[in-house]
Order: structure tokens, then C-alpha cells, then sequence
């Protein structure tokens, strides 16, 4: 009886973690083909110390990105959001919390995506557009309490660091070796993985110059994701 129960459960759960990853595919993780344009991204900010370093770097090498914040830590720190939304970096959503969509109810789902986006859009008097679950993890509910408020799930295609620590200079080599056309790059500008953002803060320079030198031109996702300008030739 008691094995039975455990099955189910265990059946119950692989239904709401691990089936909706199936529909992952139709998401966004990267963007068109047709030139060379790459999107830098950075997760689980604004962090306070960090944060501003790095729109330092992008400052001095004239490059917009997209900050895919955290709703708490935004709401801790409003002015260093205010400096991302006057230089016209792209502000996402990065749920409300950073807690594992895996581990969520329903309920629980719908106030990490609704909460994040609220506190984005008080913060800086513009909706976010793009939704990126913390981890990539996703669940049953996610698709429709991101839908419901207008936002776009977007992953990435090139991630120099994850959970494992990864020197700056290899996190250089990793991005500007697998750079791509519609490239989407997954940073970190607060720590996850322990001193994760001073090891991005080393990394940055390089990583734009090596973009740059191969021909790449750095946008914000919103950019890089929007529908061609239609033609004004005659």
C-alpha cells in the first residue's frame, strides 16, 4: 500500500516537473540567424556591490543587455534598477524569489511570475517582456501564469558558468568560441555559485572585446528577438 502511494506520488511529480520541460523546445534560446547579432544576459541580480560594476563595464564598451532581475532583490535595491532602465538596458523577469518552479504549487507558480513582473513594471514604469525560470527548471503551471502576464519564456544558447565555478578566462573562450548568430548568453551579476559575479566582472572586457573582434554586434534580447523593420524602399 505504502509502495503503491509512493509511486503515485513519484508519477504525480515527474507529471508537473519533469513532462512540461518536453514543451521547453518551443521556447525561445535564441534568436535569428540572419546576421550577427548576440544578446548578453545576466541572472539573479541586481545584487548591490556587483550589479553596478558591471553596468560599468558595459558603460565604458557602449553595450545595452538584458538584466533578468530577481522581484525581491530588485525591490532591495531600486536605484540600482533605476541605472539600468536610464542607460536602456532591458529589465526580464526573473521570478519573484528564485525558488525551484520544481518544488512549486500551482499557487506558489502564479506568485513567483505575477510578483516578479509587478515589481519590475512599479520599479521602472515598463512591463517586462521575457520570463527566464530559475535553473531553466519549469513546471505545469508556468506556461500560463507567464502567458498570462504577456511575458515570453527565454532561455539561452551559450552559459560559460553554471553551477560549477569557471575561471574568467575560460568563461572568455567558451563564449567567444561557441558565438553564434542570435547567440543568447547566459551571465550571472549576483552570486549563485559562490563568487560568481567577480569572476563575470573579469570576464566582461574581454568577452565584448572578443565579440566585437569577430564581428558581433551585442543587443538586448528585446532587440534581437523583434520582427525585421519592414522596408521603406520604393
Amino acid at each position: 500500500m505504502i509502495g503503491r502511494a509512493l509511486a503515485l506520488g513519484a508519477a504525480a511529480w515527474v507529471g508537473w516537473a519533469w513532462v512540461p520541460h518536453l514543451a521547453t523546445p518551443a521556447c525561445t534560446w535564441r534568436g535569428p540567424r540572419t546576421d550577427r547579432r548576440l544578446a548578453l544576459t545576466f541572472d539573479d541580480g541586481p545584487d548591490p556591490e556587483w550589479t553596478p560594476r558591471v553596468l560599468d563595464v558595459l558603460a565604458a564598451a557602449g553595450v545595452r543587455a538584458t538584466f533578468f532581475v530577481i522581484g525581491e532583490r530588485a525591490a532591495g535595491a531600486p536605484a540600482v534598477v533605476e541605472r539600468m532602465a536610464a542607460e536602456d538596458h532591458e529589465i526580464a523577469n526573473h521570478s519573484w524569489s528564485h525558488r525551484n518552479l520544481w518544488f512549486c504549487g500551482p499557487g506558489a507558480t502564479r506568485e513567483q511570475v505575477r510578483r516578479g513582473h509587478d515589481t519590475i513594471a512599479e520599479l521602472t514604469g515598463r512591463a517586462p517582456r521575457h520570463f527566464r525560470p530559475p535553473w531553466g527548471m519549469v513546471n505545469a503551471a508556468m506556461f500560463s501564469a507567464v502567458r498570462a502576464t504577456g511575458e515570453r519564456v527565454v532561455f539561452w544558447s551559450i552559459q560559460p558558468e553554471g553551477r560549477r565555478p569557471a575561471p574568467a578566462e575560460r568563461q572568455v573562450a567558451h563564449v567567444v568560441d561557441r558565438a553564434h548568430a542570435g547567440a543568447i548568453v547566459d551571465l550571472h551579476d549576483a552570486e549563485g555559485t559562490p563568487r560568481a559575479p567577480e569572476r563575470l566582472c573579469a570576464a566582461l572586457p574581454a568577452m565584448i572585446d572578443g565579440l566585437r573582434d569577430a564581428g558581433y554586434r551585442l543587443v538586448t534580447v528585446r532587440d534581437l528577438l523583434a520582427p525585421p523593420l519592414a522596408s521603406t524602399v520604393p
